[in-house]
């Protein structure tokens, strides 16, 4: 008898939702029309949603009132609510749970979250309890949450266990739909397919590995490289085994080779920059340091000569 597909992998979003770079003004406030605009192009271009605040954006270099009122604004320009992924990932619990309802009685898609990331070294229960702080006061509201755990313990300095995860999903069956692996460790993704891939749907932030978890059961990705080669990013994942995935892969195993002389953020707006002619993209918030004039020059001729066309990627 076949097994009928668990409804929380049924409800997780599909397709590649781009990890938004969050566009900034002369004043290093975010410049919500061009943010609109860059959503509008990428859904044009075949994404089925987009996410916003995200490590990729910033997200914890801007305030909860910035937060809200981007999402307000992209709803506002024209994106649907329901195409829209947010991080409400926050240091501070009671945050994280404003921007959690905030997103929620927008109507967003789901809400990315992190466990708090400020104190390191502790234990899964305060984890598991942080967690818990989130849902469970988001009372009535909770059956509306579409949740899927963040993991990138490179950032935070702190990890989610496979204890933590079994817990959490024990707990709340219908509210966490999968997990966003961006610790960029092909082991430790497969380990959570192996483990969790039945239940929940592992999505990774490692382009690279796209195509092996493709072949696990992934679905899409929530993908930084996607601000500007979502169709590439895309194949990876939906299309493993086809003929022209192993070049494909290579070549972006190549673009991350030659953007690891910078900064990684600033860098990814440097390829917006050049690729739009819009040299608003090149701003970032502190402590991010945009790059200099030199070197973006260099980042230029780096990428022209790899060659990124927006037409196929």
């Amino acid at each position: 008898m076949t097994t009928p597909p668990n409804p929380a992998r049924l409800a997780a979003f599909r397709g590649i939702w781009p990890a938004l770079l969050t566009p900034l003004d002369a004043g290093l406030n975010i410049d919500h029309a061009l943010l609109a605009a860059h959503c509008q192009s990428l859904i044009a271009r075949g994404c089925p949603g987009v996410t916003i605040f995200g490590t990729t954006g910033e997200g914890p270099s801007f305030s909860m009132a910035e937060r809200k009122e981007a999402v307000e604004q992209l709803i506002a320009n024209g994106i649907p609510a329901a195409q829209i992924m947010v991080s409400t990932s926050c240091a501070a619990l009671p945050e994280t749970l404003e921007l959690t309802r905030h997103a929620v009685s927008a109507g967003v898609h789901g809400c990315l979250m992190l466990p708090p990331f400020f104190l390191k070294g502790v234990l899964d229960q305060g984890i598991i309890d942080s967690y818990r702080y989130v849902l469970d006061g988001m009372g009535e509201d909770l059956p509306k949450l579409k949740l899927y755990l963040y993991h990138i313990p490179q950032v935070t300095g702190v990890s989610l266990s496979h204890h933590v995860i079994a817990t959490l999903k024990q707990q709340y069956p219908d509210t966490i739909l999968g997990i966003k692996d961006s610790a960029c460790t092909t082991a430790h993704s497969i380990g959570l397919a192996d483990a969790f891939m039945k239940d929940l749907t592992v999505y990774v932030g490692y382009e690279p590995d796209l195509p092996e978890m493709g072949r696990r059961g992934s679905t899409g990705a929530i993908s930084g490289l996607a601000n500007f080669m979502p169709r590439a990013v895309s194949r990876l994942v939906t299309q493993p085994d086809a003929p022209a995935t192993p070049a494909e892969r290579e070549r972006v195993i190549e673009l991350i080779g030659l953007l690891g002389d910078y900064s990684l953020m600033p860098a990814l707006k440097g390829i917006m920059a050049m690729l739009s002619g819009e040299p608003a993209w090149l701003r970032v918030r502190a402590p991010l340091v945009a790059l200099t004039e030199g070197e973006f020059k260099a980042l230029e001729t780096a990428l022209r000569k790899f060659g990124i066309d927006p037409a196929s990627d």
